[in-house]
């Protein structure tokens, strides 16, 4: 019997995986998606190779690429942006890393405290968490992001509407700052050209401003795995996680099983966890193993999908529901000027008003920003726009773009400054993650039908929306933008949170306070999932792996006699020499 399986080596998972291991425990990792073991041979440049949804390496489905993808029901206009395989979607991520806003937590007691979801607030206070906040801040580590043109501009139009500068890592007023990023800082060469035979390790280290990472960070070239520019958990809690026995009391060691999907979840008669079940995707073999505690970290579809499939316990029918996702929109500038949009981190800087949500800046590569351009629930600009005027907000246009606009707005990639809104959503129970019945089912069992009511959305989201994109137009024009699209996005899903929420009330949220299954003992979850509401806006990435530290540590409380280490212990950096000192052991051994 393990002490622990982890099911997911994602974004949570391989943090609750490492923070285990290193203290001693014997951990099983399961991952369905492949293993980035050589990321700088498995990951190019070129955006077909990762983001394709049928044959990229960062599609959701099998490491084997001459299977199908993954299958999921969307009975909307929609996409689901996630990642397969070790590191999960920290692969494909901007690395942005705030803190969410301390007014979705119990005790917030701000002038705007009723500007939130106050029906859905995290089950403790903002402070509980900031120790663990630092924690993994330290580990990643978290640092104020390298800044080119694009940010500078953003700065400047975010000043001219009247925002101040924001200096503290925690929100506490509307405000502009640089992005805390899970990118590391240039040294060297890096930044400093685009010659590749100058971007190599050492003479180059941190972000090489390569533009790309949306793609997987793979630079610099030759860097060790755990020095690698952006913090994806592939190259610093999974590394960490995989040579913990260096550092843990016992001598233990992690077992990672990448291929490895896991299709079933097993209680017994008292409602306690025991064992999970796997298939092997290459052969088709199945697998069970015992374990005194099974954390589930598939993400926010595959963990409801994973627990219903189990015929695990839900009697408030709460499993899948209140999907939250930051009900994103775009607003395009397009600059009078060579705004570098394209070099360095996707996104340097970023606006945040609370109650409301955030505002960044994302200059992506040209064949995304041509994607996103082409989506809309608005139409076509200049012929039909379902009824959206864009002086609504002052945008010149409003809808997907096509010829002239189209063509003026990707003539000069570099000039074309795109704004993501991040709205801060209600926890809706219509927006959901259940199991199709329209479908046939795959080799894991039922596939997830991912469900949001486009036209159901709460009056304080729709206004949250509203008014972001206002203020997203306003910056774009006082930065000197020529014209200013507004895109009205359908439901592109990469922020997702809160299908097995955490929540003060048993009667419409899935876990306790400390991420344990109300209804089944010794059964957690530690991803996205598990977030009691949208944060208010703020990408989730940093508050789930604080959240799973902080799981961690219960869990080692609650069931392995452990003391608390937060605040206790300071954090191993995942850049330590030691770090990739017993990294360079492990591969060669």
């Amino acid at each position: 019997m393990r002490d622990v399986i982890v099911v997911g080596a994602g974004g949570g998972g391989a943090v609750v995986a490492k923070e285990l291991a290193e203290r001693g425990l014997d951990v099983l990792l399961l991952e369905g998606g492949p293993a980035f073991a050589d990321v700088q041979r498995d990951w190019t440049h070129f955006e077909i190779d990762a983001n394709s949804a049928l044959t990229g390496y960062f599609r959701v489905g099998p490491a084997d690429r001459s299977k199908p993808p993954a299958v999921r029901e969307l009975p909307q206009n929609s996409a689901v942006l996630q990642v397969s395989g070790v590191g999960g979607t920290t692969n494909h991520y901007f690395g942005n890393s705030p803190r969410a806003m301390p007014g979705v937590f119990l005790g917030y007691e701000g002038h705007d405290r009723n500007a939130y979801d106050t029906a859905h607030l995290f089950p403790f206070e903002y402070r509980d968490l900031i120790s663990y906040y630092e924690w993994v801040e330290a580990t990643l580590p978290v640092q104020t992001a390298a800044m080119s043109t694009k940010d500078a501009v953003f700065f400047d139009g975010a000043e001219r509407i009247g925002l101040p500068l924001q200096t503290g890592k925690d929100i506490v007023g509307a405000a502009f700052r640089p992005q805390e990023n899970a990118i590391l800082q240039p040294k060297g060469t890096a930044g400093r050209t685009a010659d590749p035979r100058h971007l190599v390790f050492p003479r180059a280290q941190g972000c090489t401003f390569c533009g790309h990472c949306l793609q997987g960070c793979f630079e610099p070239l030759g860097a060790p795995i755990n020095l690698k520019a952006k913090r994806a958990t592939s190259v610093s809690y999974i590394p960490m996680a995989l040579t913990a026995d260096r550092w843990a009391r016992t001598g233990k060691a992690i077992t990672l099983l990448t291929g490895a999907s896991a299709v079933r979840v097993t209680a017994d008669e008292d409602s306690v966890a025991r064992s999970v079940t796997w298939r092997v995707d290459r052969t088709g073999e199945l697998f069970t193993e015992e374990a005194r505690v099974i954390v589930l970290a598939g993400g926010t579809v595959e963990t409801p999908r994973l627990w219903l499939n189990s015929g695990l316990p839900n009697p408030n029918d709460q499993v899948g529901r209140g999907l939250s996702d930051h009900f994103v929109d775009v607003v395009i500038g397009i600059m009078p000027f060579d705004a570098r949009t394209t070099s360095g981190p996707h996104s340097g800087a970023r606006a945040d008003f609370p109650g409301r949500g955030s505002i960044l800046n994302s200059g992506v590569p040209p064949a995304f920003a041509a994607q996103g351009i082409s989506l809309s629930d608005a139409g076509t600009s200049g012929f039909s726009t379902n009824g959206l005027h864009p002086d609504a907000h002052g945008a010149d246009t409003v809808g997907r773009l096509i010829g002239v606009d189209l063509k003026a707005a990707l003539a000069d990639i570099d000039r074309v400054l795109p704004l993501t809104i991040l709205t801060d959503d209600d926890v809706e129970r219509h927006n959901r993650v259940t199991l199709s019945t329209t479908l046939p089912p795959d080799e894991h069992g039922a596939v997830p039908r991912v469900e949001v009511r486009l036209r159901e959305r709460s009056p304080r989201t729709v206004a949250n929306r509203e008014f972001l994109v206002e203020q997203g137009v306003r910056l774009l024009k006082a930065a000197g933008a020529a014209r200013v699209h507004r895109l009205h996005w359908p439901p592109v899903l990469f922020h997702l949170h809160a299908t097995m929420r955490m929540g003060l009330d048993a009667t419409d949220s899935v876990l306790d306070a400390n991420g344990e299954a109300r209804w089944v003992k010794r059964l957690f979850v530690a991803d996205n999932s598990a977030l009691a509401n949208a944060l208010g806006g703020p990408n989730p990435t940093l508050t789930t792996q604080a959240l799973a530290t902080r799981t961690a540590e219960r869990i080692m409380q609650t069931y392995f006699d452990g003391d608390p280490w937060v605040d206790r212990e300071t954090p191993v950096s995942s850049i330590d020499p030691a770090v990739t000192s017993a990294i360079a052991q492990a591969m060669t051994a």
